[in-house]
């Protein structure tokens, strides 16, 4: 478990300073799934198809993460896998205010990688909050 409370502290510190960082913690092989995304599931499966998507769409986010905030981790009986509870701040850059989105990833970590990320997230209570500014 300490090898995945690690990997945790790493991806909040990556998505509240250089979310690229996030990238190298990633498995080649990895798998990343957003089973409630807006238009649907999406898959991506391997580190450079991800980037190839992340990449881009990064650029375009309009929310500037500055706070992380691990709620709570769950342990399973796979010693690599944990749930983890957590909320993210920020900024909404083209307005200035701040609000906060609670997540919700299944987190997989092998021989010191991210294997895995599957994350869930209230898609129409974020899209709301964006659309009001």
């Amino acid at each position: 478990m300490t090898e995945l409370r690690a990997m945790i502290e790493r991806m909040g510190a990556a998505w509240t300073g250089d979310p690229a960082a996030w990238d190298d913690a990633l498995a080649e092989d990895v798998v990343m799934e957003t089973p409630f995304a807006p238009g649907g599931a999406r898959t991506w499966i391997g580190r450079e198809e991800w980037i190839a998507f992340a990449g881009p769409s990064r650029a375009q986010l309009p929310v500037r993460f500055d706070e992380f905030e691990v709620v709570a981790v769950h342990e399973t009986l796979d010693p690599e896998v944990a749930v983890v509870e957590y909320e993210l701040g920020g900024v909404i850059t083209s307005t200035g205010r701040r609000d906060r989105a609670r997540f919700i990833g299944v987190l997989r970590v092998r021989d010191g990688k991210i294997a895995a990320w599957r994350e869930y997230q209230n898609t129409h209570a974020i899209l709301a909050v964006l659309a009001a500014g």
